[in-house]
């Protein structure tokens, strides 16, 4: 009589072992994840900085700042670039010297509500911002290492401007031009 039970809980546990293995299945899920922005990096200037500084006959330094919004929604991991250029201060026929602004110090951050993969930045500063009285030629500000970049982010270089002691009075104004770049 064991032996009888014991055969027919064998059969029985075969029998609900192929009934489980009858009713499993297997999907595959898919995402599609497409590139925003038309593929495009973003980049967004802040409004036209200021600064402002008072003669005394010292050699002096004026600081701004430029808060620019760069978005990375490519998707592809291809890094990306800021470069920089610059014409010279004037006021009138009165200049400063080509070499009269240098990014001392930036900040990155990701954007608050977003998830980022931090660049990694190659650029050394301080860093002469090129001028000239027309179209210099644009050097790198930021260099994000391919693979890294990805997401939304504010960078914010601080320029500091040199002026001299013997400066002419007068409202002096440089069109800054940053481009955004794909590839480090």
């Amino acid at each position: 009589m064991k032996q009888r039970i014991s055969i027919l809980v064998a059969v029985m546990e075969i029998a609900l072992v192929g009934v489980s293995a009858a009713f499993a299945g297997t999907v595959t899920a898919t995402a599609t994840v497409s590139a925003g922005n038309s593929g495009n990096l973003a980049l967004s200037l802040p409004s036209n900085p200021s600064m402002s500084d008072t003669l005394d006959g010292t050699d002096q330094t004026a600081t701004y700042t430029l808060p620019l919004s760069l978005n990375d929604v490519r998707g592809s991991g291809a890094g990306w670039n800021l470069t920089i250029t610059s014409t010279a201060f004037t006021t009138g026929s009165h200049s400063l010297a080509n070499t009269a602004s240098t990014i001392t110090s930036l900040t990155t951050a990701c954007v608050t509500g977003g998830t980022c993969t931090n660049p990694t930045n190659a650029i050394a500063y301080p860093l002469t911002v090129p001028a000239a009285a027309s179209a210099p030629t644009a050097v790198k500000l930021f260099d994000a290492a391919a693979g890294t970049g990805l997401g939304r982010f504010t960078i914010t270089p601080t320029v500091s401007v040199a002026i001299p002691g013997n400066s002419y009075a007068g409202s002096y104004s440089s069109t800054v031009t940053i481009a955004a770049v794909s590839g480090p």
